[in-house]
């Protein structure tokens, strides 16, 4: 288990916070050996927190080349047909998964292939299941085609109400393996996978996914 690139510098900026405070607190507040001792327990317990919320965990990559990999840890919290305006501008499949702030944040290229666009939109922060989030919200868009039968496929990172930054670091016209890191999205979100009418789903509602290795549908 190692410290995500992305909370590097956030956990080096809450441990001087913390300790800056602690240090205070013992020069000014002597006395208050309850009030110190509840702040030190506190404060600890939120460092340990953040720490695990910026882990990378060593996870094996089970490649499946008929097989759309799940892009993140998390819960499915829809499975329907839709229509998807931005790049297809026709039916798909919507499969979403909301992660938790204590589930793994890290996300993933769900298939091999080539990067054919992405785009960055500014936008709100409604919390991560509002049906809105996916066209509202701070989001980033990137579509796959597969290496292997052509078909294409969409993947969105939507901020939620609590995350503040979708870090993103796909590129058109790059070649990306399948399990390869895809970008990162701080405090709680999900990611929208859009895929062919024809893709037989995998998982059904309330299902967990664990990134990198849970087939979520088959091509």
């Amino acid at each position: 288990m190692n410290l995500h690139k992305e909370g590097r510098l956030t956990v080096f900026l809450v441990a001087v916070l913390l300790i800056t405070l602690n240090i205070l607190l013992v020069l000014y507040l002597k006395d208050f050996f309850a009030i110190k001792f509840l702040f030190q327990f506190t404060s600890s317990i939120f460092f340990v927190f953040i720490l695990y919320f910026f882990r990378k965990p060593d996870r094996q990559i089970l490649i499946n080349k008929s097989g759309i990999l799940a892009p993140c840890d998390g819960k499915v919290v829809v499975v329907e047909e839709v229509h998807e305006p931005e790049y297809f501008n026709d039916k798909r499949i919507q499969v979403s998964i909301f992660m938790s702030p204590l589930n793994v944040h890290a996300n993933w290229y769900p298939i091999a292939g080539s990067v054919k666009f992405t785009k960055y939109h500014k936008g709100k922060h409604l919390v991560a299941w509002h049906p809105k989030s996916s066209t509202d919200n701070e989001r980033s868009t990137i579509v796959i085609k597969s290496k292997f039968n052509d078909k294409e496929i969409l993947v969105r990172q939507v901020a939620g109400a609590v995350a503040r930054r979708v870090v993103c670091y796909s590129k058109e016209n790059d070649e990306v393996t399948q399990g390869e890191e895809l970008g990162f999205i701080k405090f709680g979100s999900r990611l929208d996978i859009y895929l062919p009418l024809d893709a037989k789903v995998k998982l059904k509602l309330d299902d967990k996914t664990v990134g990198r290795q849970t087939v979520i549908a088959k091509f």
